[in-house]
C-alpha cells in the first residue's frame, strides 16, 4: 500500500505533484495546521507530515499518530515542533536548510545597506513630504570591516558578497578551519577580536545553549565605538535590553533585526529607537525560497519514504539513497546483532561497545549505531526504532562507544557488539555475505556460521557426545522443523554452544524436555525481524 502524507500548511503545487508522480496518496489541507483538535483527530492516518510555520506538531499530535514515520519543516526553523518526543515516537524530523540560503544571506546584506545609509527613516521623512537631506547622514560599506558571527551554509554566502562589496571579512566559528577559511577569503579569529575590530556584526548561527545570548551586554561592551549589528539568523543571540541602551548611548550605531526572542514581536525594546531596522522575520520570504524549501521537503520526504534515504534529519544520521542500497544488509545485521543481545541480557546494561572491521568501517557508521541500539532496546520497548533507541539508550545513562579497525581477517569487513553489565560482557559478532544475507560469525568468542531466521534456539553445553542427537530428536519428537543448524566450540571438551533456525516458535514444554535432560547450560528462544 502507498504510503500516506498530510500536507497541512501551505506548499505548492509543484511539490504536492512530486509527491503523487512518487507514487504517495497525498492529502492536501494547507490551513489544516490552525485546526490542532482536528489535526489531532486524523494524523493517525499517515505515516507523512508536511509543514511549514503555522502548524504545532506538540506532544498531543504525536501521542495521536501510531503510523508517523516522518515530519517535513518546508523551511530551517523547527520551533513548532517537538523534537524531543518525536525522537522518543521513533519519527524522523527533517527540515531544508539549504533552500532558503541565498535569500537569507540577501537579506542580511540588504539590512546592512538599510542601517548603514537609514534608509528606512529617510524613506518614511521623505514620505511625510520632509526633505531632511542632512540628517540622514550614512556610512559607505566599502573598506569597512564586516564581523561574521558564524561562516557555514548562510554566513559563508554572506562572506562572499560582503567581499565583493570590497569589505574586509574577519569570520569567528569553532568550526571553520584555517585552510577553508583561506578558500573563503577570509581572517579567522577568535570572538573577542571580532568584536573589538568590527564596523558591523552579522549574525548566522543557530540558537544553541553555547550560541545563546553570544552577543550578551559584556560581549556588546567590547565592541568598536559606532558599531552597527544585523541578526537574521534566531532570537536570543543578542541581548536586546542590552543593546538598546547601547543605541542610546551612542555606543552603537545602528542596528538591523529580522528575528527577535520573542515572535510575532509586537514589542521590543528595539522598536521605535533611531536608526534601528526591524522586519518580520522575512529573512526566507522570497517567491524563489518559499518555492525551493517546498519542492525540497516532497523530495526528502519522499526518498524516505519509498526508499529508506534519509536526508537533513534532526533526530537521525543521513543516509543517502545510494548508501541505503549498499548499508540495508549492514543495517539489518546491525539490528541482528543488537537484537540477539538484547534478548539475551536480563540486567541493566551500562555500556554498548561496538567495534567495525575493515570495509563496513568506511561505511555511514552512525546509521549502523542506531540499528545495533535499536535491536537492543526492542526487547524492553517493541516500538523502539533507529530514531527513539539514541534516547532510550541515553535516558537509562547507557554509554555507547564504537572503535573502527582495518581488516583484521578473513572477512572483508565485519561488526562485532558487546554489552557491559554489572555481572558480565556478552558479544556476538556478524557479517554480510556476497548473497546480501547477514550472518552471525562469533558468539562469546565461539567462531561459528549461522544463518538468521525469524524464529531461532540457542543452547550452550560442555563440548560432550549426544548434544546433537538430544536437540534433533527433541525438536522431531515435538513437530519442529529444523532449517538450519550451526555448532561451534571454544576447544575439544571445553563450552559449545548450538544455534537452530527452526521454522516456528519452539514451544515452552519442548524448552522444558532439553532442560530436564540436565545437558545444557542455557536454552534460549530467540526472534528476529527478517521481513
Amino acid at each position: 500500500m502507498a504510503p500516506k502524507v498530510l500536507i497541512s500548511d501551505k506548499l505548492s503545487d509543484a511539490a504536492v505533484q512530486i509527491f503523487r508522480d512518487r507514487g504517495i496518496d497525498v492529502d492536501f489541507q494547507p490551513d489544516l495546521g490552525k485546526d490542532k483538535d482536528k489535526l489531532a483527530e486524523i494524523i493517525g492516518n499517515y505515516d507523512g507530515l508536511a509543514i511549514r510555520s503555522a502548524t504545532k506538531v506538540t506532544e498531543k499530535i504525536l501521542a495521536n499518530a501510531p503510523n508517523l514515520k516522518v515530519i517535513g519543516r518546508a523551511g530551517i526553523g523547527t520551533d513548532n515542533i517537538d523534537k524531543e518526543e518525536a525522537s522518543k515516537k521513533g519519527v524522523i524530523v527533517m527540515n531544508t536548510p539549504f533552500g532558503n540560503m541565498i535569500t537569507t544571506a540577501e537579506h542580511a546584506i540588504a539590512m546592512m545597506f538599510a542601517v548603514a545609509r537609514q534608509i528606512p527613516e529617510a524613506s518614511a521623512s521623505t514620505h511625510a513630504g520632509k526633505w531632511e537631506k542632512s540628517k540622514f547622514m550614512g556610512v559607505e560599506l566599502t573598506g569597512k570591516t564586516l564581523g561574521v558571527i558564524g561562516a557555514g551554509n548562510i554566513g559563508g554566502i554572506v562572506c562572499d558578497r560582503a567581499r565583493g562589496l570590497k569589505m574586509k571579512v574577519v569570520a569567528y566559528d569553532p568550526f571553520l578551519g584555517d585552510e577553508k577559511a583561506k578558500k573563503m577569503g577570509v581572517e579567522k579569529v577568535e570572538l573577542d577580536e571580532l568584536l573589538k575590530r568590527a564596523d558591523f556584526i552579522t549574525l548566522h548561527v543557530p540558537f544553541t545553549d553555547q550560541t545563546a545570548n553570544i552577543l550578551s551586554r559584556e560581549n556588546l561592551a567590547k565592541t568598536k565605538k559606532g558599531v552597527r549589528i544585523i541578526n537574521c539568523a534566531r532570537g536570543g543571540l543578542v541581548d536586546e535590553e542590552a543593546l538598546a541602551d547601547m543605541l542610546k548611548s551612542g555606543h552603537v550605531a545602528g542596528a538591523a533585526f529580522d528575528v527577535f526572542k520573542v515572535e510575532p514581536a509586537t514589542e521590543n525594546p528595539l522598536f521605535n529607537l533611531p536608526n534601528v531596522v526591524c522586519t518580520p522575520h522575512l529573512g526566507a520570504a522570497t517567491t524563489e525560497a518559499q518555492e525551493n524549501v517546498a519542492l525540497q521537503v516532497a523530495e526528502q520526504m519522499a526518498d524516505y519514504l519509498l526508499t529508506g534515504a534519509v536526508s537533513n534529519a534532526l533526530n537521525m544520521p543521513s543516509v543517502t539513497a545510494e548508501e541505503a542500497k549498499v548499508m540495508g544488509p549492514w543495517v539489518k545485521l546491525a539490528g541482528h546483532l543488537g537484537a540477539f543481545i538484547g534478548q539475551m541480557t536480563d540486567e541493566p546494561i551500562k555500556a554498548i561497545n561496538i567495534l567495525y572491521d575493515g570495509s563496513v568501517g568506511k561505511m555511514n557508521l552512525d546509521a549502523l549505531n542506531c540499528g545495533v541500539v535499536a535491536g537492543i532496546m526492542k526487547r524492553a520497548n517493541p516500538d523502539v526504532n533507529m530514531v527513539s533507541a539514541p534516547v532510550v539508550a541515553r535516558e537509562k545513562g547507557i554509554q555507547i562507544s564504537t572503535t573502527n579497525q582495518d581488516k583484521s581477517g578473513v572477512f572483508d569487513g565485519y561488526v562485532k557488539v558487546t554489552v557491559v553489565t554489572e555481572k558480565r560482557e556478552r558479544s556476538i559478532a556478524g557479517t554480510v555475505f556476497s548473497d546480501g544475507k547477514p550472518r552471525f560469525i562469533q558468539i562469546k568468542g565461539i567462531n561459528i556460521d549461522a544463518e538468521i531466521g525469524a524464529h531461532m534456539l540457542y543452547t550452550t553445553n560442555e563440548d560432550v557426545p549426544g548434544i546433537i542427537g538430544t536437540l534433533g530428536q527433541t525438536m522431531g519428537e515435538n513437530d519442529v522443523n529444523i532449517a538450519n543448524f550451526t555448532l561451534g566450540r571454544s576447544a575439544a571438551k571445553g563450552e559449545a554452544i548450538a544455534l537452530l533456525y527452526v521454522d516456528e516458535v519452539v514451544p515452552e514444554p519442548v524448552i522444558q524436555k532439553l532442560r530436564a535432560t540436565g545437558m545444557f547450560k542455557q536454552i534460549k528462544p530467540l526472534q528476529f525481524d527478517v521481513a
